[in-house]
């Protein structure tokens, strides 16, 4: 039965035409995945599905993801990368394989909300900390190009908490029917914004939040590299993560304009 895949042109290039046409014709893709992305399962039967192809040295990975979490892409990875999450799902895998049904584990971003006081008013917040390092694409290096990237793109580095960041224009936070749903960022060439985080179910946000993000109509973006703020289970506590993090060069923030109700 054909398959809702996502084969793009780079990942076309890499497995050639004769296994992207088997792939989009159902002889090769699984119905149902784990997503490389958020990790929960999908059916490319039932839903649009991307494959995402993860790329060593000597060995290449196929990995699906909701269409709504990935683009179908190639991601270049160390072999030691590739080599150790092909043995965490139990296969070893030879130089020149090219597994079908083991994904790594690339990391994925955690967001939490709550809300940060600054200059005596309550702001609606959401901190983003990825679960791995962040590396550009591109690069096989094994450094964390998380904060560089978002500075890039207008994000500003936080020393302290003390006054509002600045708006960066072109994002946005998607709240709907009072639910988190995404992040967006501009599209390419001036197109339509387009997911930069997208929740695989809407989160929930307090009363509190939600009012202050319709005050506002913004909401304010912090981000800092893995290891950083951690899971906390209070909001006095994340502030003093937040605060640690910016007196240790680890945080970049913006205000991103309020999509929705």
């Amino acid at each position: 039965m054909p398959r809702m895949l996502d084969v793009s042109d780079a990942v076309r290039a890499e497995i050639g035409d004769e296994e992207a046409d088997r792939l989009l014709a159902g002889d090769n893709a699984p119905g149902s995945y784990d997503c490389t992305s958020c990790r929960t399962p999908g059916d490319s039967g039932q839903e649009r599905t991307s494959t995402v192809l993860f790329v060593g040295d000597e060995t290449a990975v196929l990995a699906f993801a909701h269409a709504g979490c990935l683009p179908s892409q190639v991601v270049q990875v160390t072999e030691e990368q590739l080599q150790g999450a092909v043995r965490s799902i139990g296969g070893e895998a030879a130089p020149g394989e090219h597994p079908r049904h083991a994904a790594p584990e690339p990391a994925v971003l955690g967001v939490t909300s709550g809300l940060v006081l600054i200059e005596g008013e309550l702001h609606p917040a959401l901190v983003v900390e990825p679960t791995g390092p962040i590396a550009r694409p591109g690069t096989t290096g094994g450094g964390d190009d998380f904060l560089p990237l978002l500075i890039e793109q207008g994000f500003m580095p936080v020393t302290a908490l003390a006054s509002v960041p600045p708006v960066l224009h072109g994002w946005s936070v998607l709240l709907a029917v009072g639910q988190l749903h995404a992040v967006l960022q501009p599209g390419p060439h001036g197109s339509q914004p387009v997911a930069w985080w997208q929740a695989h179910q809407p989160l929930q946000v307090t009363d509190s939040w939600r009012a202050a993000a319709n005050k506002h109509q913004q909401v304010l973006m912090f981000a800092a590299p893995v290891g950083s703020i951690g899971r906390q289970p209070r909001e006095d506590l994340l502030r003093d993560a937040l605060d640690k993090a910016a007196a240790n060069g680890r945080l970049v923030a913006a205000a991103l304009p309020l999509a929705g109700t």
